[in-house]
């Protein structure tokens, strides 16, 4: 991908399938990989968002990734990263795509009143180091109706269904990780 030197980003892995990106890093982050370490995912198989709900992710369509962060915050304020990366994940839609997007708290990103984008963020204890932080994004990019599950087409939308045409996800990634880098500083890390 095409960044500068930053904390998010500064490792970059892609695999064209996994269960979920938040268990890819959740096992590195026991190993000695750097803060800002994004995994990215083709296809997830056991995507998950809040409450253990499943997050469907279409091959090739969409943006999944989780971001390996050691937050200078209190566990308590852990909810600071959702909001922090819900709002970003919304900034980053309207100036990259013109369209007007709302969070509906926590965690969801909403885009003409249906859901286009979840945030998940979990807390991972480690022995003899500081606690981390994964924070898992799914936005629906490129998919069609028929991408989703018949019992959620008509509360998911992706981005390319509003704009009626396909969006370039390598760039709204870079566009996205840049963001995220630049307003961590936002949730005090």
């Amino acid at each position: 991908m095409d960044l500068e030197p930053v904390t998010i980003g500064r490792e970059i892995i892609v695999l064209e399938e996994t269960t979920s990106t938040n268990d890819v890093v959740r096992q590195m982050a026991a190993g000695d990989w750097p803060e800002g370490l994004v995994v990215f995912a083709e296809h997830q198989t056991a995507g998950r968002g809040q409450h253990g709900k499943l997050w469907d992710s279409a091959g090739g369509k969409g943006l999944c990734f989780s971001i390996l962060l050691q937050p200078q915050l209190a566990i308590k304020d852990s909810g600071r990263l959702t909001s922090w990366a819900a709002r970003t994940v919304a900034a980053t839609i309207e100036f990259q795509c013109l369209l007007k997007a709302s969070i509906k708290e926590p965690n969801d990103v909403f885009v003409s009143g249906r859901k286009v984008a979840g945030v998940l963020v979990e807390m991972c204890a480690r022995p003899r180091a500081p606690y981390v932080a994964i924070l898992g994004i799914g936005l629906n990019v490129n998919q069609t109706s028929s991408d989703f599950p018949e019992q959620l087409r008509d509360r998911a939308i992706s981005l390319a269904m509003v704009r009626r045409g396909r969006l370039n996800r390598h760039q709204l990634a870079v566009e996205l990780l840049r963001n995220l880098d630049r307003t961590y500083h936002e949730v005090g890390a």
